[in-house]
């Protein structure tokens, strides 16, 4: 019987952390529930392909939109399930425990956010991060999802968007999400570079504009400047 989950990574010059982040996987390949690790690249010029070589993933490539790489990445899968994991985050020991006891259910799962390093702003993020995907739903990419191919086929899949790609399909998938009882600890660079409150507010503001209908081209050109 062959191991039901594909992992599918999106990556852009993730040389860096790609590889931690499949060592935090390993686990998962030694309980026998990964059958192939997918990274979908988006024109990295730095390791990253030598280091998804390394590693032994199957490499897609294509246009830098996330919403694209996740979509030509789940494409080629070959698993019953997908699981989603941004290049920067590393699921922390006995997430493989979480994840079988979560395959045949029929909700997608998501996992709870912690951030690898930045004291008490960190975690004040974190915590709202994962109130906001308790109370409406709304786990962003950085938890990571783990679907059946069944579920991501009936939704629709990922949208070819340069951004809210993860909102765009887990406001779908809403009343169908469940917290696994495991942690995905995820980079805190961006938010240590730009400012946990500054960016923690324009996160926010950006998902205010798309619920509002902003059209995302708009948004993604703004994120972009800020």
């Amino acid at each position: 019987m062959r191991a039901p989950i594909s992992v599918v990574i999106p990556v852009l010059n993730a040389g860096n952390a790609l590889s931690s982040c499949a060592a935090s996987l390993m686990e998962g390949v030694e309980a026998g529930l990964i059958r192939e690790l997918i990274v979908s690249d988006g024109g990295s010029h730095d390791a990253t392909q030598q280091i998804a070589d390394e590693i032994g993933g199957v490499w897609v490539s294509g246009g830098s939109s996330r919403g694209g790489q996740l979509q030509r990445g789940c494409k080629v899968a070959q698993g019953e399930w997908l699981l989603v994991l941004h290049a920067d985050t590393q699921l922390e020991a006995g997430w493989s425990d979480a994840a079988a006891a979560h395959l045949g259910r029929a909700n997608a799962g998501y996992f709870k956010l912690q951030f690898a390093k930045g004291g008490l702003p960190a975690r004040i993020v974190a915590r709202w991060a994962n109130m906001r995907s308790r109370l409406f739903g709304l786990p962003y990419g950085d938890q990571g999802l783990l679907i059946s191919r069944a579920l991501y086929d009936s939704v629709g899949g990922y949208r070819d968007i340069p951004l809210m790609e993860d909102v765009a399909l887990v406001r779908v998938l809403k009343g169908r999400l469940t917290r696994l009882d495991a942690r995905a600890v995820t980079s805190a660079d961006k938010y240590e570079r730009s400012g946990w409150l500054k960016r923690g507010g324009r996160n926010l503001w950006t998902l205010i504009r798309y619920f509002s209908g902003v059209p995302v081209e708009t948004l993604a050109a703004a994120y972009r400047k800020a």
